[in-house]
């Protein structure tokens, strides 16, 4: 472990997977956000970071079990001479999870579902954070692939997973709250998290869609309605 910290590739590449874990990390605070956004206000920053920590330690369980993550990637069946293995399974799982709760968000936030009491049952802690854990054993898993194919050495990716949390966590309320106060702004974290669950069920299917795009495509979006969130508040003023 002493010997890394002397060699400035393992900085390099300890800073280079910290940058991507912050960048993969993104679809799983706007999801966490949305989330604790249906629970009481004074028990969302209690789901939001034990959300974050609930990440940090299945990202450092599967680095701790890498023989099976490697493995996770061997084929296990074939569907029309598509190559089938555990990693598929969970992404395209995960992507039907997230497409089904981003749909029924839109669906109550267009319709007004939450303001009618009698027509929606109130969610729990306990849900939300089932939830929560279910969206990051995929989140993870996809991370930790990416991490194992830049980096060999355990000590750097755990290392380099435990940083990009902690500053995670330092950014998630800020965005949650914003989120939060802006409609608009929730309806265009919902429509990239349809994204993101259609990429991960292609992904799961072996036709790769660069994450750069939805990104890209994502902050264009945002920034353009900061823009016009900016203009709204000059015409009322």
């Amino acid at each position: 472990m002493l010997e890394l910290l002397t060699q400035p590739e393992a900085w390099i590449a300890f800073l280079t997977l910290t940058a991507l874990e912050l960048v993969l990390g993104i679809d799983n605070i706007i999801f966490i956000s949305i989330l604790v956004d249906r629970l009481p206000p004074e028990s969302r920053e209690v789901a939001r970071r034990l959300g974050l920590f609930l990440a940090m330690f299945m990202r450092i369980a599967l680095l701790l079990v890498l023989s099976w993550i490697v493995g996770a990637t061997a084929p296990l069946f074939s569907v029309f001479s598509m190559a089938i293995s555990w990693r598929d399974i969970i992404l395209i799982l995960g992507g039907l999870f997230l497409i089904w709760k981003s749909t029924k968000e839109i669906h109550h936030l267009v319709e007004g579902v939450e303001e009618v009491g009698t027509t929606r049952v109130a969610s729990t802690f306990g849900s939300i954070i089932f939830q929560i854990i279910l969206i990051d054993i995929v989140f993870s898993f996809d991370s930790i692939i990416t991490a194992v194919g830049m980096v060999s050495e355990v000590e750097i990716m755990i290392a380099a997973v435990v940083i990009s949390v902690g500053l995670m966590m330092l950014f998630a309320a800020p965005i949650g709250h914003f989120v939060s106060d802006h409609p608009t702004i929730k309806m265009l974290a919902l429509s990239f998290l349809l994204v993101v669950g259609v990429a991960l069920i292609a992904d799961g299917l072996d036709t790769h869609v660069p994450k750069g795009y939805i990104y890209f495509a994502m902050a264009f979006s945002v920034v353009v309605e900061m823009l016009n969130i900016r203009l709204r508040k000059k015409t009322v003023g």
